[in-house]
């Protein structure tokens, strides 16, 4: 199998999505909603913890891609323009086919434009 993709396998269908191609992962009780860089959603049934495990086990090194942000959202770092702590909004987009405007929790987004400012 190709180690680009990730494959969810659930009781009546099977989702193989390229994981670069993954913007965030939403939260949405027991399920999670999978949004991809051409707009697709797609709900699989793994809560968001249970989701953040299986990205580590499938993706091993490449899991680190993905952030986590409070408890509603982990997103690809890759798409990441902007946070507005003020507006409580994240900007993720890749500057030509699409942007995403996604509103996460205040504290949650002071934690990460720590983080992000502190790398190099």
């Amino acid at each position: 199998m190709d180690s680009r993709f990730i494959v969810f396998n659930g009781r009546d269908e099977l989702n193989r999505i390229e994981f670069a191609k993954i913007v965030y992962f939403q939260a949405d009780g027991n399920y999670t909603t999978i949004v991809t860089n051409n707009k697709l959603k797609i709900s699989i049934g793994l809560n968001l913890s249970q989701m953040e495990k299986n990205l580590a086990a499938k993706l091993g090194a490449n899991a680190g891609i993905f952030m986590r942000i409070g408890r509603s959202i982990i997103i690809n770092t890759n798409y990441l323009c902007q946070i507005n702590v003020l507006k409580q909004t994240i900007i993720l987009t890749d500057y030509q086919n699409f942007t995403f405007k996604v509103g996460v929790p205040r504290d949650a987004l002071k934690q990460v434009k720590n983080l992000v400012a502190s790398q190099k």
